[in-house]
């Protein structure tokens, strides 16, 4: 996902795919939005190369399509499509559990401590698209200690798709519920409780996407984006 950086000037590429995947977080540009890169040129007063940078981080992150001969869209990620997403994550995390366990060591275990530190932070702040970057994180990390490259690839691209579907459709309320489970997951596989451990990543996943709110909520109104991109 695009982060923002100090480094970063206002009116870089990075500085702009940061504001506008705010503005998809918040559901200002909301699903389907076309944008036009005549029009963000004009809203940002920088040059369409600069624009056709920032779309194609966008696209990078999957929060933009950009289709052929029709321009730059906002992802529109499906209620189905969430589902399936979910019900691939269950079977492979259940097993990714196990592995995590037997292979984990203090130090990793220290790590994602640090990890779920951030966590809250980002919960505090109420940044929306940092804190689902990390709690889609903690998942890569769980598969990263267990080493197997194959299964850490699969994942990412499934935790990178969940991410977009939790920044639109979840709420600030049951993303401090996700955190919370994080951490009664470490507790269980601190505790080397295997299968307490699982059922909570099973539970886990299963309150994800039971609780994702896909009827579209109004955004705010810090830039005016879709009366700029209709100008």
């Amino acid at each position: 996902m695009v982060t923002p950086t100090s480094s970063a000037s206002a009116d870089s590429s990075e500085a702009i795919a940061s504001d506008i995947t705010m503005a998809i977080a918040e559901q200002r540009l909301p699903p389907g939005t076309k944008l036009r890169e005549e029009a963000l040129a004009r809203l940002y007063s920088v040059s369409r190369t600069k624009i056709r940078a920032a779309l194609v981080m966008l696209a990078k992150d999957k929060l933009i399509d950009l289709v052929p001969e029709k321009g730059a869209f906002v992802s529109r990620p499906t209620e189905e499509e969430a589902h399936e997403i979910f019900f691939v994550r269950r079977i492979l995390e259940a097993a990714l559990v196990r592995e995590f366990i037997a292979k984990a060591t203090a130090e990793d275990y220290r790590k994602i401590d640090q990890h779920l530190e951030q966590e809250r932070k980002a919960l505090l702040d109420d940044n929306v698209q940092v804190r689902s970057i990390l709690l889609s994180d903690f998942h890569i990390l769980l598969a990263k200690t267990v080493g197997n490259q194959v299964l850490t690839d699969i994942l990412m691209k499934l935790a990178g798709r969940s991410s977009l579907i939790t920044m639109l459709y979840q709420s600030s309320r049951d993303a401090t519920c996700s955190s919370d489970e994080h951490v009664a997951f470490m507790r269980a596989a601190k505790a080397g409780d295997t299968e307490t451990a699982v059922e909570l990543m099973l539970h886990h996943l299963h309150h994800v996407e039971s609780a994702l709110q896909f009827k579209q909520q109004p955004g705010n109104n810090k830039k005016d984006f879709i009366k700029a991109l209709l100008a």
